[in-house]
């Protein structure tokens, strides 16, 4: 008898989920990558991260021989992440309609056109979620915490919760500049230096200056960042080489601030909201010292009964499909669930700073 494959199962749609390109995400793939050890077979992942050692080695008398010193402490937290779940239906009116580049008068057979149709809805239902995990990586950046607002349904709001990477009532990641960069007092340069040197205080390394578009108007315009880049002066501080490295992100170049080399980078992404509204991912007015894999994305577990079961089972991995079947109104449904958390891998490896042009 030949092997038969159940390509309606959820194990069978995740190595099809494998197949699906993904959509490329500036601050998910540069800055919250998934690595082995993150995708958890527990409802809850464990964050884990420590604080920079700058402490020395003491001298002492050869009588001695070693003076004993602490151990690094670190910090373990446990949290149980978001549950993020999209789902849509197919009808059979939708598949009398003729598909989106089919030809008008196509010999298509139903159920061809809805193995279609599924991995399209796959694929857009794959987009969405990654959008929220972009999301979720730059709200995590610019307030060392993450808002999750829980919803019942398309339109009616439930819980609000905060996913929080500090224990004090503020966070060690903020710096505010003294001026505003296009007033005539504006110090682009010294506050980018003292914004890196934050950074090297918690031994880490700054690599990667972040801007939004109004900051990206300003910078070009300074006078300080012209001579910087004057190839005339006889002195390297830098170039600009702008370029296009992810849809709506440009790398300008890398620039020297005192020693702390980094690349630029201007966003202008934006995302659609719940209300139609397009906003942008990073604030058009803000700036931001990091580097690259500071933090990393985490998955839980989502356990669901899968079609064609009448028992529970329990999947880790990135992303969990099932489907759906209401045979009394001939219709079925794909959903696709995870549950992610973006987090810091050290403690506060990235410094915002809000509102830097006005």
């Amino acid at each position: 008898m030949p092997n038969t494959l159940d390509i309606f199962s959820s194990y069978t749609m995740l190595a099809t989920l494998e197949l699906v390109k993904p959509e490329t995400l500036f601050f998910s793939s540069r800055y919250f990558p998934t690595g082995a050890g993150d995708i958890f077979n527990s409802d809850k992942v464990l964050v884990e991260y420590t604080k920079g050692d700058r402490k020395m080695a003491p001298f002492v008398s050869e009588r001695i021989g070693a003076v004993p010193v602490e151990r690094r402490g670190y910090e373990i937290r446990e949290f149980a992440p978001a549950h993020i779940g999209v789902s849509r239906t197919l009808t059979l009116d939708d598949l009398k309609k003729r598909g989106f580049g089919e030809a008008l008068y196509s010999n298509t057979k139903p159920a061809e056109r809805a193995l279609r149709m599924q991995l399209e809805d796959m694929t857009d239902l794959n987009k969405r979620i990654s959008r929220r995990e972009e999301w979720m990586s730059v709200q995590t950046m610019i307030n060392n915490a993450c808002p999750v607002q829980e919803m019942f349904d398309a339109k009616t709001v439930g819980e609000e919760k905060l996913v929080q990477f500090f224990g004090s009532e503020s966070s060690e990641h903020i710096y505010t500049v003294a001026n505003m960069w296009n007033s005539k007092d504006g110090n682009i340069t010294g506050d980018v230096y003292v914004m890196c040197e934050q950074l090297a205080g918690r031994g880490l390394n700054a690599v990667d200056l972040v801007i939004g578009s109004d900051v990206a108007d300003v910078f070009y315009d300074d006078p300080v960042i012209a001579r910087m880049i004057d190839k005339n002066s006889g002195i390297n501080f830098g170039m600009i080489n702008e370029q296009i490295v992810y849809p709506g992100v440009s790398q300008i170049g890398p620039l020297n601030f005192r020693g702390h080399r980094l690349t630029i980078y201007v966003v202008s992404t934006s995302y659609e909201d719940e209300n139609g509204v397009t906003r942008p991912y990073f604030p058009k007015n803000s700036a931001m010292v990091t580097y690259p894999n500071c933090g990393h994305k985490m998955y839980g577990q989502i356990t669901q009964m899968p079609y064609g079961s009448i028992d529970y089972k329990t999947i880790a991995a990135k992303r969990v499909p099932k489907l759906i079947v209401d045979n009394a109104n001939d219709t079925r449904a794909l959903s696709l669930k995870t549950r992610p958390l973006t987090a810091p891998r050290t403690y506060c490896p990235y410094i915002y700073a809000a509102n830097v042009v006005g």
